[in-house]
């Protein structure tokens, strides 16, 4: 897991945002399969929201650095 971590950083925007939206499908789906029926590891739950964390604050820390960039850019002109 840490490997991934550290490939994540390297991710553009976009493929950040993608990534997100399908670990957010995957926690809903297991969300369900909880409430539902067994759930094989419970604590997946735990990590898979972690991870959706790590992403969410990947993205505002590339929404920051574009902002400080336009801003930089404006002041310049």
């Amino acid at each position: 897991m840490a490997k991934n971590k550290k490939d994540d950083k390297n991710l553009s925007y976009s493929e950040l945002v993608t990534k997100r939206n399908e670990l957010k499908k995957q926690y809903m789906d297991l969300r369900f399969q909880m409430v539902v029926g067994h759930v094989d590891n419970p604590l997946q739950k735990r990590t898979m929201r972690r991870e959706i964390a790590r992403l969410n604050t990947l993205i505002h820390q590339q929404d920051l650095e574009n902002f400080r960039k336009a801003a930089a850019e404006a002041i310049a002109k």
